[in-house]
């Protein structure tokens, strides 16, 4: 006796082949023509499937949730019901029985000055993380800071929260501290007292890249960072890849400037002409802009500077921009941030402690343009 019936899972009542008498069609659906859920397109309940199977509804739902043990024959007579009868489990009854929604939000607001393509990667890595927990996510992609994430806490709609495109200042800090649902931020605020976050070390990566050229015996460099408005806005990523940088140009003793640079060619072109006219001394350039990249390297062509030979380039970006074009590159890991964003707040969720602050220790690949 394992599931509190009868140790065949009958009903008492039931005929010996598990089924009501006289309670099914000819072809073993629920109901004759018009009745069962598909033989007019409405949704087959859970009380269909149980007299299908000839078991109680109770039986049914702890097949389905796993929450009891069911003896082998009787979990096979409930599965092949499910499947005849083409039920599916309603998601809202599932989230009222297990308080849980199974569904965390990925907040990402699409701002000026940021590379679309590199943060789908992240989101594509939070999806297929959360898939592996059984957890669903549902994209916020409005720009609508503080009431966006009352409005998403407040619906009951999702267990918890990933956040990204962090600043350093961010409004949305001392909220999550007192929301009831988890969170972990993909991103570190200048104060991350209370909160869950996750990122490469983007101030050891701005480093990393300085110490390369050093070593390579480069005096003067530069760093062609973010657009303008994201440094305005005060997003860590860009400000802690700066930081580092500055820092490491006094450790080894260079001289270096450090410009944000905008996406488009023409603006682009016209950074790096004026960086080549103001500094005639410079070898070394890192690049911290994706969108930016290639045109970087065609500006450089058309005013005649050779890589690595007149100039060398690191950037700080995805493999797949870096390899075609044989850059030395310090990767930006979205699929691992993105899998181990999710992992803290599944963690969370299960009330178990995380570790407040996760830094992804940055690698930095050689290749042909130092």
């Amino acid at each position: 006796m394992t599931d509190g019936h009868p140790a065949d899972g009958h009903v008492p009542g039931h005929g010996a082949d598990g089924h009501v008498p006289g309670g099914h069609g000819a072809d073993g659906s629920a109901g004759g023509p018009g009745e069962g859920g598909h033989a007019t397109g409405r949704a087959v309940t859970i009380v269909e499937v149980a007299r299908h199977a000839g078991v109680a509804v109770s039986t049914v739902s702890y097949v389905l949730s796993g929450k009891r043990a069911i003896s082998a024959g009787t979990r096979r007579r409930v599965l092949d019901s499910v499947r005849t009868l083409g039920y599916h489990p309603h998601a809202g009854a599932r989230a009222l029985a297990s308080k849980r929604a199974n569904v965390i939000a990925l907040v990402l607001p699409l701002r000026a000055g940021m590379h679309v393509p590199v943060l789908m990667r992240f989101a594509t890595s939070v999806v297929t993380a959360a898939r592996h927990f059984d957890h669903d996510v549902l994209l916020l992609t409005a720009d609508e800071g503080l009431d966006g994430l009352r409005r998403a806490a407040a619906s009951a709609l999702v267990d918890g929260l990933v956040l990204m495109d962090v600043e350093l200042d961010d409004p949305r800090v001392p909220l999550l501290r007192r929301l009831a649902e988890p969170s972990v931020l993909i991103g570190f605020p200048a104060d991350s007292a209370g909160v869950t976050c996750v990122d490469l070390d983007f101030a050891a990566a701005g480093e990393l890249c300085v110490a390369h050229l050093a070593e390579r015996g480069h005096h003067e460099v530069a760093l062609l960072g973010a657009p303008s408005v994201v440094y305005e806005r005060g997003t860590g990523f860009a400000r802690r890849t700066l930081e580092g940088f500055t820092a490491a140009l006094a450790e080894h003793g260079l001289d270096g400037t450090a410009l944000p640079c905008e996406e488009t060619f023409e603006e682009v072109h016209a950074t790096v002409s004026g960086l080549l006219a103001a500094r005639p001394g410079l070898s070394g350039l890192v690049v911290h802009n994706e969108a930016a990249v290639n045109h970087v390297l065609s500006s450089l062509r058309q005013l005649g500077r050779k890589v690595p030979q007149d100039l060398a380039v690191v950037a700080i970006c995805p493999d797949d921009i870096a390899e075609p074009a044989r850059l030395t590159s310090v990767l930006i890991p979205a699929e691992e941030v993105g899998r181990e964003a999710v992992g803290l707040l599944m963690e969370k969720l299960a009330g178990r402690t995380v570790p407040a602050a996760t830094l992804l220790v940055p690698r930095l690949t050689v290749r042909a343009s130092t």
